[in-house]
């Protein structure tokens, strides 16, 4: 029997003399996330075992519904039969529209006159036929529980827009036109777009054309200072245009899931410069974009590293002047997160509230909740648990599956097939100039906030306690925008009743999540509606207020500022840049050197 006594280091099994310490084995849970990572990488992030689930629920589902079998049979020989006649007639000479007689379920894409020649129409008229059944595939089916079906939907739709006889040059008339006409140029020209696209991507380059938007040459131009800096956060601090400035300065703070310079892209388009002319002093938040290393960033630390130093930054520059604080998309999350942090401190330094497309209420929160389950979450935490962070590309990856057909299939046509490349602008050289998530904070974004809506029912915890979006009292001026796909306007809507404002202004602009902010000061497109609630009113659910709120032509930025204005004091002489004597030296020029980093 050995003599050997327990060790410290292994009190069951101690090391014999000399011995060297074996390597230790890696957890059971590290080779779960391992092994999940890898088949992120292999999917494209999205979870194979969600898919499977929702697709195994409908079969199920449906292989008990035999009644709704036959509805299913019925329609598609109905349909079937439609394509026969329509068929025969078109091969007997007959001139027909593919969209003639569907009855709204007609694709406007095969509306132009080539489409209506034998047998594009034909082909074009069984693909609607087709898509029309596919989209019916998960409707009306009893037991299928209902996100079940959102997800057979988003797959079927993916497929259907990948399929479409527009994306292929034997199926699509107008392309092989326009091939006969160029000689065959086009392909040629298709095939060096795709070839110098795939190098770009090699060598980690943005698309064409967006080296003409230069950050601090062409956009984010509006002339600041950086006048903090932090492991987190740049502070810019905008040089005023006129001599009286409005009191109360205006602090923005942007989504980190985005650079902060689209609200300072060219200057016939910036926020900022709008602001600055108007005569508001005008602070802006800078993220950094994180490195590996800044994997254990958490929600914590964008509250206290950024909000509020930046609070307290903008309170020490202009002391005695409250703030109004403006938040923009998960900005705008992270804004109510830190107002309702100071509220339950009792520091009144905010004056105001404005959001621009941010969720607080994340219950409906659009067709993004078609990548938030616990299968998908559970890929996408082992993929930035292995790497640090979430990388741009695989962000981005999601927002085009949501549009597939208007970000991914029509510009490949457009670039490969047709051989034309579309003009680069500002707002797309902005949106290739993405930025990473740290793996602690997004995910507790995602956990908490997407999956779990603690901000909305008071369990969201800042520094261990609780933050209620109730504390918070002070006037507020939300914006929704008609058709945003990452924060629609009814989910923006829910705020109202998440706090207790007694001055509260909701608006709601034509345009999407970026493009519908982004409005300029003058748009001769755009339309706005716009209503302020007082104590008094009655609570209007989204869409009576939509019914009752007449649209106003224009932009509404005109109007928010007029706002901005009603709730600032007196007109006082422009500050100064900075405050060295109070911690706050000039620290460079804006735009900093956090926005630079790609």
């Amino acid at each position: 029997m050995s003599d050997r006594k327990p060790t410290a280091d292994n009190p069951a099994v101690p090391p014999l003399p000399g011995a060297q310490a074996l390597p230790q084995a890696p957890t059971t849970e590290a080779i779960d996330k391992a092994f999940r990572a890898a088949v992120g990488k292999l999917t494209g992030g999205l979870s194979p075992t969600a898919y499977t689930t929702a697709w195994t629920d409908w079969a199920m589902q449906l292989a008990m519904s035999p009644g709704r079998q036959m509805e299913l049979a019925t329609d598609a020989m109905r349909r079937a039969a439609d394509n026969f006649s329509f068929a025969s007639r078109a091969a007997g000479g007959e001139q027909l529209s593919p969209t003639e007689g569907l009855n709204g379920e007609g694709d406007k894409r095969f509306a132009g006159d080539a489409w209506q020649q034998y047998p594009f129409n034909v082909i074009a008229r069984g693909y609607q036929h087709g898509a029309a059944w596919m989209r019916t595939l998960p409707k009306d089916v009893d037991g299928l529980r209902q996100y079940h079906g959102e997800l057979v939907d988003f797959t079927i739709r993916q497929w259907l827009d990948a399929l479409s006889p527009t994306n292929f040059l034997p199926t699509n008339p107008e392309l092989l036109e326009l091939s006969r006409a160029e000689g065959g140029q086009n392909l040629m020209k298709g095939a060096q777009n795709l070839v110098e696209d795939l190098a770009r991507v090699m060598d980690k380059k943005g698309p064409v054309g967006t080296e003409a938007f230069e950050v601090g040459k062409s956009v984010a131009v509006t002339k600041g200072k950086v006048v903090f800096r932090n492991s987190l956060i740049e502070l810019l601090q905008y040089e005023p245009t006129t001599p009286q400035v409005h009191a109360e300065p205006v602090l923005i703070v942007p989504a980190w899931i985005m650079k902060y310079y689209i609200l300072d892209l060219s200057p016939k388009n910036s926020l900022v410069k709008f602001l600055v002319d108007q005569g508001h002093t005008v602070f802006m938040v800078s993220w950094k974009n994180p490195e590996a290393g800044d994997r254990d960033f958490a929600m914590d630390d964008y509250v206290d590293q950024g909000l509020r130093a930046a609070v307290d930054a903008v309170s020490a520059i202009m002391p005695g002047r409250k703030i109004h604080a403006t938040g923009y998309c998960i900005g705008g999350t992270l804004l109510a997160i830190g107002a309702a942090t100071l509220a339950r401190e009792h520091d009144t330094r905010l004056a105001s509230l404005t959001f621009f497309a941010a969720q607080t209420d994340f219950s409906e929160p659009g067709e993004l909740a078609l990548f938030i389950n616990r299968g998908q979450l559970a890929l996408l935490e082992a993929q930035m648990y292995q790497d640090g962070v979430l990388d741009s590309r695989q962000m981005g990856g999601a927002f085009q599956r949501l549009r597939p057909r208007d970000l991914i299939w029509q510009p490949m046509v457009q670039n490969y097939l047709k051989g034309q490349r579309d003009p680069m602008v500002d707002l797309m050289a902005w949106n290739a100039d993405g930025t990473r998530m740290p793996y602690k904070m997004h995910t507790e974004y995602l956990y908490r906030l997407y999956l779990d809506n603690e901000l909305s029912s008071g369990r969201f915890p800042v520094r261990g306690e609780p933050v209620r979006l109730s504390d918070l009292k002070m006037p507020m001026f939300v914006v929704g925008t008609e058709t945003d796909h990452v924060a629609p306007w009814k989910s923006v809507y829910k705020l109202e009743n998440l706090t207790r404002s007694a001055d509260y202004t909701f608006l709601l602009t034509s345009g999407g999540h970026n493009a519908g902010i982004i409005s300029g000061p003058v748009h001769p497109k755009r339309k706005h509606r716009v209503r302020t609630r007082t104590p008094s009113d009655r609570h209007l659910g989204p869409d009576e207020w939509l019914a009752t709120t007449a649209p106003q032509p224009g932009s509404w930025w005109p109007t928010w500022q007029k706002w901005l204005a009603m709730h600032s004091g007196d007109h006082v002489a422009a500050p100064s840049i900075g405050a060295a004597a109070a911690g706050y030296p000039v620290l460079g020029e804006a735009p900093g050197d956090f926005v630079r980093v790609t």
